[in-house]
């Protein structure tokens, strides 16, 4: 999903006139994407039910092997533990491939039912909402573009926590269950399964991170600062850099949408930083601040990395451009001080209340 900016106008049309565009190009590009994922959805069902007859009968054969153990040769009950071992990890597969296509195409129906309703409405001349035209209107915008965003990642969370996770766990515990069938001593089998067991461990734990990396649940339990402190420890824990927080001011919940916005820009930059000085002679170090105030939130995030031109900052990735135009879309205001070799300073703040005053183009001293 794009989010688009509103406020550029450089072929003479409206900001009104550049949504209503990009809502029918998005739509064209949802019912493309519905179509693929439904053709989809159809051949894996059809390979899953191939599958399923070919795991009948392999499980049909291992039985028959354990019933005629002391007749059968060591190679045979190991190829047919293999092989049920093999087609049940294909069936696995298969079925979390399904369910993520299924929950896929539930997504793009709901999208599109939604961008249907957005076009007609639009299409029956209606006018934006005043508070859309006014100066600052963007951030209703904005609200609308991340609410949508983070439902969708929040769905898909939960539905990784039950089914992927879940599968994995399961796997695991059939690992353990087949290690107990080889009585027949094959250390080798063992010791694959052993570290088939490892290896799925070690996914699941992936799992549960990239859980975590697509909607943290504590961001709507517990609110914004919390959950930005968990990410640092984690971050600190898996990358070994330097990470620490400071948050100044009384911690309170916002709107939901600025929530996400102050979390997003925050797991960006120090993630961000993380990722573009991994070759540094020296261990980074990365400090992060917000402050809150209160009717404004102000956040710092610098580092002692590589560092950057200024004129390099159209070439510094999507992730600060998209920073910077939500910043902006609220009606905040956002700086770069970097110098190659010299590390960076990324500083933004943003209204908190709906009467916040404007911010100075000067951000003050943190």
């Amino acid at each position: 999903m794009t989010v688009h900016n509103f406020g550029a106008n450089t072929d003479g049309a409206s900001p009104w006139e550049e949504f209503q565009q990009s809502v029918q190009t998005d739509l064209d590009e949802a019912r493309r994407n519905l179509q693929e994922v439904t053709l989809m959805y159809e051949q894996s069902q059809a390979e899953l039910a191939k599958l399923t007859q070919r795991n009948a009968a392999i499980t049909a054969h291992l039985q028959q092997v354990r019933s005629q153990v002391e007749a059968t040769s060591k190679a045979d009950i190991q190829n047919a533990y293999n092989a049920a071992l093999e087609a049940q990890q294909r069936l696995l597969v298969m079925r979390g491939q399904i369910e993520k296509l299924q929950n896929d195409q539930e997504t793009l129906k709901r999208y599109v039912t939604s961008l249907e309703r957005a076009h007609k409405f639009l299409s029956e001349g209606h006018q934006p909402p005043r508070s859309m035209r006014a100066k600052g209107g963007g951030s209703a915008v904005l609200e609308l573009v991340i609410n949508a965003q983070e439902q969708e990642r929040q769905r898909l969370s939960r539905q990784m926590h039950d089914g992927p996770a879940q599968a994995l766990s399961n796997f695991i515990v059939q690992a353990d269950i087949v290690a107990r069938f080889f009585e027949v001593d094959l250390n080798r089998s063992k010791e694959e399964l052993n570290a088939l067991k490892t290896t799925a461990m070690s996914t699941f734990q992936k799992v549960r991170f990239f859980i975590s990396e697509l909607r943290p649940m504590m961001l709507d339990d517990l609110g914004v600062v919390p959950t930005i402190r968990r990410y640092a420890d984690t971050l600190k824990e898996q990358s070994g850099a330097d990470i620490s927080l400071n948050v100044k001011g009384t911690e309170r919940r916002f709107e939901p949408y600025i929530e996400v916005m102050i979390f997003r820009s925050m797991q960006e930059l120090i993630g961000g930083a993380v990722r573009h000085n991994q070759e540094l002679p020296y261990k980074l170090q990365i400090n992060a601040q917000m402050v809150i105030e209160d009717r404004l939130v102000r956040v710092s995030v610098s580092d002692n990395g590589k560092g950057m031109r200024p004129e390099d900052e159209s070439e510094s990735g999507v992730g600060i451009k998209l920073i910077r135009e939500r910043v902006e879309m609220v009606g905040g205001y956002m700086e770069i001080d970097s110098n190659v070799g010299q590390g960076s300073r990324i500083t933004f703040q943003i209204p908190v209340e709906p009467n916040a005053p404007e911010p100075e183009q000067e951000l003050r001293a943190m």
